[in-house]
C-alpha cells in the first residue's frame, strides 16, 4: 500500500480529522488515535484500521505518553482550535523540536491566525465564510447547504490529507517535517476555485439559481418520475441535448435550448409519464447524460458499479471503496471500526512503547488511561 510504514498520531475529533486519518489508513498508514478518557456517546464510523488509546490530557503522565508516540510518528493530526495543544505542552514548537521529521498537521475551522482563529463553528459556518454557500440554492430561494459535505470532508479532511502527502513527499527530499495550517474555510474556498474563477463568465452571469449549472437550466436539473423516484439530467452540450429530446420524444422546436422556464415545465411533465426504471432503459445506451438518482444500496447493485466493485458492505452497511485506484498500491478499507471512541487498544499501544503490565495498571488506577476491551 502506498503509505505503508507511515505512522500517524490522530487526536480524536469530529468529521474532518477522522476522515483525514481514515484516508491515510485506507492507503496503508498505521494510525493511532488518542481518545478522551470518557467515551464519546457515538459510534465511530471513520475509525476503520485505526488503533485507539484513551488518555486524560490533564495528567502529566498522559502528556508523557503522547510525546513518546509523537517521537515515533511521521504525522500528527491536530483537530483542535488554535492554541489548545500549546496549552498542554504539545504544540509544534515542542514536538517538532523533539522530532524534526514530524509533519504536524493542524485542521481547524478558520486557521491558526486571524480574528476567527479561536471561534467555534461548523461546516455551514465555514461554507458561509468561504463564499461557496452563497452560490448554492434555487432561484428566489435562500442558499441551501449540502449537509456537512463541502467543508468538513472536501475542504477539510481531504485537503488536509493532500497537504500531509505533499509534506511527506517534500520530507523525502529535505529530511525535515513541517507544520500544516489546514482550515475548512480556506479549504472549501480552494475546492470551489472553479466556481470562483467562473463568476462573470457565460456560466455564471445571473443570480443564484438562474445559471447553466445551478438549477437554472432545464437541461441540468433533477426530475421526478412516475413512481416517485428521480432522474438526473446533465445534457449541457447541444449534441447531448438532442439525445435527451429524442428520448423524451420532443423536438427542438418544442423545447428550445435556451428557453429555461418553458423547458422546465415541459420536462417536469414528461418525466412524470414513466417510471425511473423505464427512463433508465430509454437512456441506458445513449449519451444524453441522463441517469437515475440511486441510493447507496442501489448504487452498489448497479451493473457498472458492480463490475468495478466500487462499493463494499461492512456490518450490513454499504460504503465506498478507497479512491483513487492505484495500479500497484491500491487502497483498502482495513479492519472494523472501534464501537465507541474509548481507547480500545490502550494496553497494546502502551506495551509497544515499553510499558510493563504493572506500570499500565498503575496508570489505570491513577486515572491517566482508560482500558476498554484490551486486557492486561
Amino acid at each position: 500500500m502506498a503509505l505503508k510504514g507511515i505512522k500517524v498520531l490522530e487526536f480524536a475529533g469530529l468529521a474532518p480529522a477522522p476522515f483525514c486519518g481514515m484516508i491515510l489508513a485506507d492507503f496503508g498508514a498505521s494510525v493511532t488515535r488518542i481518545d478522551k478518557l470518557q467515551p464519546m456517546d457515538m459510534v465511530d464510523i471513520l475509525g476503520n484500521g485505526k488503533k485507539t488509546i484513551a488518555l486524560d490530557l490533564k495528567k502529566s503522565e498522559a502528556i508523557k505518553v503522547i510525546k513518546q508516540l509523537s517521537n515515533q510518528s511521521d504525522v500528527l493530526i491536530d483537530p483542535f482550535r488554535a492554541g489548545v495543544l500549546e496549552k498542554l505542552g504539545l504544540g509544534p514548537d515542542i514536538l517538532c523540536k523533539e522530532n524534526a521529521r514530524l509533519v504536524y498537521s493542524r485542521l481547524t475551522g478558520y486557521g491558526q491566525s486571524g480574528n476567527f482563529a479561536k471561534r467555534a463553528g461548523h461546516d455551514i459556518n465555514y461554507m458561509a465564510m468561504s463564499g461557496f454557500l452563497s452560490l448554492l440554492g434555487r432561484k428566489n430561494e435562500k442558499p441551501l447547504f449540502p449537509i456537512n459535505y463541502a467543508a468538513d470532508f472536501a475542504g477539510g479532511g481531504l485537503v488536509c490529507a493532500f497537504g500531509i502527502v505533499m509534506a511527506l513527499f517534500e520530507r523525502a527530499i529535505s529530511g525535515k517535517g513541517q507544520v500544516i495550517d489546514s482550515n475548512m474555510t480556506e479549504g472549501t474556498a480552494y475546492v470551489s476555485s472553479w466556481l470562483a474563477r467562473s463568476q462573470n463568465t457565460m456560466l455564471f452571469t445571473n443570480a443564484r439559481g438562474e445559471n447553466l449549472l445551478d438549477s437554472g437550466a432545464h437541461f441540468y436539473d433533477v426530475y421526478e418520475t412516475k413512481d416517485g423516484k428521480f432522474m438526473a439530467v446533465g445534457a449541457i452540450e447541444p449534441q447531448f441535448y438532442q439525445e435527451l429530446l429524442d428520448g423524451l420524444c420532443l423536438s427542438l422546436d418544442e423545447a428550445p435550448y435556451l428557453d429555461f422556464e418553458e423547458g422546465k415545465k415541459l420536462f417536469t411533465k414528461k418525466f412524470l409519464e414513466k417510471t425511473q426504471e423505464e427512463w433508465s432503459q430509454i437512456y441506458e445506451s445513449t449519451d444524453a447524460c441522463v441517469t437515475p438518482i440511486l441510493s447507496y444500496e442501489e448504487a452498489a447493485n448497479h451493473p457498472h458499479n458492480k463490475q468495478r466493485k466500487s462499493f463494499l458492505v461492512k456490518d450490513g452497511v454499504v460504503i465506498p471503496k478507497p479512491a483513487p485506484i492505484l495500479s500497484r498500491t491500491p487502497g483498502q478499507s482495513r479492519g472494523s471500526e472501534p464501537k465507541l471512541r474509548n481507547g480500545e487498544h490502550t494496553v497494546d499501544i502502551l506495551q509497544n512503547l515499553g510499558y510493563t503490565a504493572k506500570e499500565i495498571k498503575q496508570l489505570d488506577e491513577d486515572g491517566v488511561i482508560s482500558i476498554a476491551s484490551s486486557k492486561l
